[in-house]
């Protein structure tokens, strides 16, 4: 069973146009493809999620957790230089088509490991996340305005070049956050023991000490220069991230500085020096040492990957 390419076969079968194609993978972390097709009067399926989480109990198969995401009412405009939709505002564009739009996520074993919990009594996300779930799954959901939004973003072109890049990291984060809500009963949904994350002011403000460090991925940000940021207080900052994302700001910050690192080394083909000035690093061997204990490789090992 295979939400997405269940539903793409579908619209090739039926005539409908491919109008739009894009691929982000980086090895060992993630592997992910957005595809809009232009939607056809006939479509008349509901929206829909699927979490996908499988073992690997077959001989010669990896570990993997993949989200997949069918869903409609985006427009998409070929023209790269339209300012209706630069200004987002789609809606208004007579060029604009409405689509049917497609995603999948495949996320290994090594880059969910960063968010799975270390103590002894692990609820079934953290057994997921961790791999140690013994039973591969499959859950199917209705799409949440939140996950809507984020992947709706993931259409719009704000970016472009290696801050693109950033963008789809944080986005691709977003959809895992809220995708996993699908694994926990409305009765027993977790509540945030951090009174302050109780309403929408706490809570932006955690998500915009997220932002501001993924807008920083070149010069590192105290944590004490970053509660004055967003006017909060240091303690609560940091508890507060970890209760949101289900990590500590450094090691989310030190995980997106090195999926950057990857995606530069990979995609780009910088070199290792190049790379290290990039993100701000003082000598080669200072990243060099952050990479490997991060990635488990040397940057130089990426480079000579086929």
């Amino acid at each position: 069973m295979d939400l997405v390419r269940m539903t793409e076969n579908e619209c090739l079968r039926s005539g409908m146009e491919l109008v739009y194609r894009k691929e982000y993978a980086v090895p060992g972390s993630i592997v992910s493809s957005i595809t809009a097709f232009a939607l056809s009067d006939e479509w008349n399926k509901q929206d829909s999620g699927m979490l996908r989480y499988n073992t690997a109990v077959e001989q010669d198969s990896e570990p993997t957790l993949d989200l997949r995401f069918c869903i409609t009412g985006n427009r998409y405009c070929s023209d790269t230089e339209c300012k209706v939709c630069s200004s987002k505002n789609a809606e208004s564009c007579v060029n604009a088509l409405d689509t049917l739009s497609l995603f999948n996520f495949q996320f290994s074993p090594n880059y969910l490991s960063q968010f799975a919990g270390n103590g002894k009594e692990k609820s079934k996300k953290e057994h997921v996340l961790s791999f140690t779930y013994e039973t591969s799954f499959i859950k199917l959901f209705p799409v949440c305005p939140k996950q809507r939004t984020t992947l709706s973003a993931l259409l719009e072109r704000n970016y472009t070049g290696t801050m693109e890049n950033i963008f789809i990291n944080s986005k691709i984060h977003e959809i895992l956050l809220y995708s996993m809500d699908c694994l926990i009963e409305e009765k027993n949904r977790e509540v945030f023991t951090c009174r302050f994350l109780a309403d929408e002011a706490g809570l932006d403000k955690i998500q915009q000490a997220k932002d501001i460090l993924l807008e920083n991925l070149d010069s590192p940000i105290t944590i004490k220069e970053l509660s004055k940021r967003v006017a909060i207080n240091e303690c609560y900052l940091k508890k507060g991230f970890k209760e949101v994302f289900g990590t500590t700001i450094f090691d989310f910050y030190q995980q997106q500085r090195m999926d950057h690192a990857k995606y530069l080394l990979y995609q780009k083909g910088l070199s290792v020096t190049d790379v290290a000035a990039i993100l701000g690093y003082s000598t080669i061997s200072h990243f060099s040492a952050a990479f490997k204990k991060q990635t488990g490789i040397k940057p130089c090992e990426l480079l000579l990957r086929p």
